[in-house]
């Protein structure tokens, strides 16, 4: 049984849904994490609604800090207990996903995912595998998991802009062309990538803008 996801939502500029970007949040954050993004993008994208999840599980020892999945080498689970953690958290987003898409009467093809660090985890595994493909994913600062299922598992193809820091100490950003690579290997057709010169695991102002384009282009605006 999958677990609802609570989120926060910023409702378009316009009043008029015309596409969403969903937002999936890091490691011990929380959906207000990237909410925030949202104020420089909406001016951008009008008819855009943005939310954001809480992932399902919180992090021990952090009461406001949520998790997609335990991650072995920062908090001493198992892989089998980081794997299962996976499997569990891609059908707990696919079914927030499903019933985003009712509510707000959207087509895949109107939404696009933006994740950082673990968000971007969950993005490139998860929609790859769906049925229909996606408007888009812009990943930041994370890595592909098990690349080596890629091509066999993916279902669906869409654009994919790829943004890693060259400081990052904590996602090194060698992942970068590792995903990049993947997704090519398994016939995903637009992959773009941008390195943020001078910057740690975050997001720069430079980074923002190449996403910015990126959502501005594949959403139709």
């Amino acid at each position: 049984m999958t677990r609802v996801l609570k989120s926060e939502r910023r409702a378009p500029v316009s009043g008029q849904t015309r596409s969403v970007v969903v937002f999936l949040h890091g490691y011990g954050a929380n959906a207000a994490d990237l909410m925030g993004l949202a104020d420089p993008l909406a001016e951008h994208l009008p008819d855009t609604l943005f939310v954001a999840p809480d992932a399902p599980e919180t992090v021990p020892g952090m009461p406001f800090g949520y998790q997609w999945f335990p991650i072995p080498w920062i908090d001493g689970s198992s892989e089998e207990e980081a794997e299962a953690g996976l499997i569990r958290a891609a059908e707990d987003l696919n079914a927030y996903l499903d019933a985003l898409m009712v509510d707000e009467d959207v087509l895949p093809e109107q939404v696009a995912l933006f994740g950082f660090s673990q968000g971007t985890m969950m993005s490139l595994h998860v929609a790859p595998r769906r049925e229909d493909p996606l408007a888009g994913m812009v990943c930041f600062s994370g890595r592909l998991l098990s690349p080596e299922l890629l091509a066999d598992e993916t279902v669906s193809r869409m654009p994919v802009l790829l943004v890693h820091g060259d400081q990052d100490d904590v996602v090194p950003v060698q992942s970068l062309p590792q995903a990049a690579e993947a997704l090519q290997e398994a016939g995903f057709k637009e992959v773009f990538a941008h390195i943020m010169e001078g910057t740690a695991h975050g997001i720069a102002p430079d980074g923002l803008g190449v996403a910015l384009a990126f959502l501005r282009d594949k959403l139709g605006f």
